[in-house]
């Protein structure tokens, strides 16, 4: 069959494989015959950490490439599940992500911390990301400033979330969770600047911000003023 919607179909596949190559684990050095392609550095890439979501590798060059290993049923990455807690509160609790989520939150990465591409996808599924390298901050450092122009804190009265310091960013005018932005996410890029180099992300559900009014005023008044107080300032000939 050809033309009609084949011909759409195939000019999708094309566009999607432009942005989003294939690329082989062989490219790297590593073996895809192996049951753990993972366990030894090659002549190219040099392990320098990974955890649940990914395995880290440093080239000759500085450059990071990071490794998302997908589980079972297709999972890969962490994002948030949101529920309604007690009164006029949001209840954020990080589980499994998706690819799109994964890509977005690269995204968000990109945007808001270290410069991030991401490289394409290996024939087993497991995208692979590229970043700068950067200097690991010292332990237990406080980064609970970082970028508050940006990375707007969230007040403790709207949303509990079971990673450290949520924040609200928005990506292309949507607004957004961030957290788990601890000191071993954050490194010191080469102009001495700090740089975010993961996180845990997700988009505010619109169907929870419908339903509790101040966080969502709050978020707004934010999007305009990251310095927003809870509370919208009241005029005092209205008292």
């Amino acid at each position: 069959m050809t033309g009609g919607e084949w011909a759409a179909l195939g000019h999708a596949i094309r566009a999607f494989r432009a942005t989003l190559p294939l690329v082989r684990l062989e490219d790297f050095g590593f073996s895809a015959e192996v049951e753990d392609p993972f366990e030894a550095n090659t002549a190219r890439l040099s392990r320098i950490g990974g955890g649940v979501e990914a395995l880290a590798f440093v080239d000759a060059r500085q450059s990071v490439y990071k490794f998302f290993l997908f589980r079972e049923g297709g999972d890969v990455g962490a994002t948030f599940a949101f529920a309604r807690g007690e009164g006029d509160l949001l209840q954020a609790t990080a589980v499994p992500g998706s690819y799109r989520v994964l890509f977005e939150k690269l995204r968000l990465i990109h945007e808001f911390g270290i410069p991030t591409e991401l490289v394409g996808i290996t024939p087993e599924g497991i995208p692979v990301a590229k970043q700068t390298l950067g200097r690991m901050l010292p332990e237990k450092t406080d980064v609970s400033g970082l970028d508050p122009a940006r990375l707007i804190p969230i007040p403790s009265r709207f949303l509990r979330t079971d990673r450290d310091h949520p924040r609200l960013a928005f990506l292309d005018g949507v607004p957004w969770l961030v957290a788990d932005t601890h000191d071993r996410n954050v490194v010191i890029d080469p102009t001495g600047a700090w740089r975010i180099i993961d996180l845990v992300a997700a988009p505010l559900p619109p169907e929870w911000l419908g339903q509790m009014r101040l966080f969502r005023d709050w978020i707004e008044r934010a999007r305009r003023d990251p310095q927003a107080e809870v509370l919208a300032p009241v005029d005092d000939a209205e008292l």
